[in-house]
């Protein structure tokens, strides 16, 4: 029964995470990168207040953030702050299909961060690993014309670069963190909101948004940075066979781009799926070292 729960709970969050970047595309249409973030950060400081409250955690939310506020405060202006806003900035100058590839492959630059910052040992594995997923990279990057090495955004590139080194030093920092995973999220959420609402203020952008502008932020809060976080989390908990539950998100990329051609109507390049499973099977194959 436990392992029906975790397999439901578990795809329920890789179907959703696949959405994510067509609702990228779609609320930046309205809302700049600032008020995005601004927004969907606090949707979801809402939405994973609730989520405590309904757990009985919100009394160890305070005393969590005083025991370390220094802490809680460098994690909140790497993530969600700094993160997605570079992320945001990203997917505005890129297609999605270009954006969301070179994201993924964050577990990659996580295997280096790893043993710069935390000692541990690059195998063999790991260099093949890297050496796919930054292949992947180029390949999508310059959609195939890779002796030419012409992008079609440098800039953007460079930011989707960028948001895999702050979310992989993210998480190298939380594991130092002994809190629960959901309040750890939640403060991060608090942390970053009064700077983002001042980003905001600094900006001045116009608040002339539609009704369907509102709707695709408040999803993008929801369901990249809020809830689904919460239903991996208890996928991770309810199962016995964790490599299992987090395979599925291997697919999650190509659902993505199916997404992105039907309902944003992009040209997906051959490139970007040739890239895409370099990048994928680098990560199967670090997967496959840590079985072994």
């Amino acid at each position: 029964m436990n392992e029906r729960k975790a397999l439901t709970l578990g795809l329920s969050a890789v179907l959703l995470w696949s959405t994510v970047a067509t609702a990228f595309k779609l609320t930046l249409a309205e809302f700049t990168p600032i008020q995005m973030l601004t927004i969907a950060s606090l949707v979801s400081a809402i939405a994973l207040f609730l989520v405590c409250h309904f757990q009985g955690k919100t009394s160890s939310i305070m005393s969590t953030f005083t025991s370390n506020p220094m802490y809680y405060l460098a994690l909140g202006l790497i993530n969600p702050l700094a993160y997605y806003l570079i992320l945001f900035k990203a997917y505005d100058l890129l297609p999605a299909s270009q954006a969301q590839p070179i994201n993924y492959s964050w577990a990659i630059t996580l295997t280096l961060m790893a043993a710069v910052f935390l000692g541990q040992k690059i195998r063999v594995q790991d260099w093949i690993a890297c050496a796919l997923g930054y292949f992947g990279v180029v390949v999508i990057a310059t959609q195939g014309n890779i002796l030419g090495l012409e992008f079609e955004s440098p800039l953007g590139v460079g930011l989707a670069l960028l948001s895999t080194l702050l979310w992989a030093g993210y998480w190298i920092l939380n594991t130092k963190n002994k809190a629960d995973p959901v309040i750890g999220v939640l403060l991060g959420f608090l942390v970053a909101l009064p700077f983002a609402v001042a980003l905001c203020i600094w900006e001045g952008s116009s608040w002339d948004i539609s009704g369907k502008g509102w709707l695709a932020v408040t999803y993008v809060g929801l369901f990249e940075m809020g809830i689904t976080f919460v239903l991996w989390l208890g996928a991770l908990k309810a199962t016995q066979n964790t490599a299992r539950i987090s395979n599925l998100i291997f697919i999650s990329p190509f659902i993505s781009l199916v997404l992105l051609w039907q309902i944003l109507g992009e040209t997906i390049h051959v490139s970007t799926l040739f890239g895409l499973v370099l990048i994928v099977s680098g990560l199967v194959i670090q997967q496959l070292k840590r079985k072994s």
